[in-house]
């Protein structure tokens, strides 16, 4: 038994040695080992591809870029002007005096849009999406701003009979690419999906035309109609609708007014013959050589009294 506890405190003693010889860099702390496992690998911000990263806009309209970051937690998301590395927004807040710009962002989800109101050639360049991690990550995204505007294949100002149809041509030849849409307006409505009744709108994007047809229009069609392609500038032309009954009374009234014309300046050359046969007749005795003369205006005249009775 002795024997037995001889060998027990042997065994002790031995522990304790070895370990207040250990240096102190191989100890390990309880709350070391439960720091470690309380704090979790920190995931980073990335983005989603999936996006459109080029866009080409004309003179005048809007163009968007959109910008998904996934994991974004606390960091910011800001936009950068590439030529200048001008700060355009930081998250919704504008950094720019140019009030063309704007940042937008709908609560709960990771995208973050760009928007450039009325772009102009100068806005042409790169754009960056930058999360202020670190270091920074960005994606670039490129604008092209180009000419481009609609033209109505019509006169400025067309004149229709009440009842007739109504057709129009559009066409965005100067269109960078096939338009989205192809919109028409009348006097700033939208009369694609009009309750009218016998409007119709057929758009081709591939060969970038629109055609507009109404039937049977009556003088409410009147007014300004407009074509705005997605991807161009607009062309508007001015519709007349004339109701016929007005049509016949305005020619019918022009044709009074030539037949009274025609009238006083017969009358007037009567009156003038006239005159000229008197005074022939008072001259004939004294010149018997004017007597020719005066039967060559007699049969003049005789002529003319003929043709106005023949009216």
């Amino acid at each position: 038994m002795w024997l037995e506890l001889g060998y027990f405190f042997l065994l002790v003693f031995g522990l304790f040695q070895n370990t207040a010889t250990a240096s102190p860099e191989t100890w390990t702390s309880s709350n070391e080992i439960a720091s470690s496992m309380e704090k979790p690998t920190e995931i980073q911000p990335y983005f989603e591809n999936t996006t459109q990263r080029s866009a080409i806009a004309a003179v005048g309209r809007t163009a968007q870029f959109h910008c998904k970051v996934r994991n974004l937690g606390d960091r910011a998301v800001s936009w950068i002007r590439k030529r200048d590395l001008h700060i355009l927004t930081i998250g919704i807040m504008t950094y720019t005096n140019d009030q063309r710009f704007q940042a937008m962002h709908l609560d709960d989800t990771d995208e973050w849009i760009l928007k450039i109101v009325s772009v102009q050639p100068r806005d042409t360049g790169i754009y960056e999406c930058q999360v202020s991690t670190e270091p920074k990550i960005s994606q670039a995204y490129r604008l092209t701003v180009v000419v481009s505007k609609a033209k109505i294949l019509a006169n400025p100002e067309l004149f229709f009979k009440s009842g007739s149809d109504i057709n129009l041509t559009c066409i965005a030849q100067q269109a960078p690419a096939p338009p989205s849409y192809i919109y028409w307006y009348k006097d700033g409505d939208l009369i694609n999906y009009s309750q009218r009744g016998g409007i119709n709108v057929l758009t081709e994007r591939q060969t970038k035309t629109s055609k507009l047809v109404i039937a049977r229009v009556v003088p409410s069609d009147s007014g300004n109609y407009t074509c705005i392609p997605s991807n161009s500038n607009s062309d508007s032309v001015y519709v007349h609708v004339i109701k016929s009954e007005h049509r016949a009374a305005m020619q019918h009234e022009n044709s009074s007014k030539i037949h009274s014309l025609d009238s006083k300046l017969f009358l007037f050359t009567l009156i003038c013959f006239v005159y000229s046969l008197w005074t022939e007749q008072r001259k004939r005795h004294h010149h018997p050589q004017l007597q020719k003369g005066h039967q060559q205006r007699q049969v003049l005249l005789n002529f003319a009294a003929q043709s106005y009775r023949s009216r």
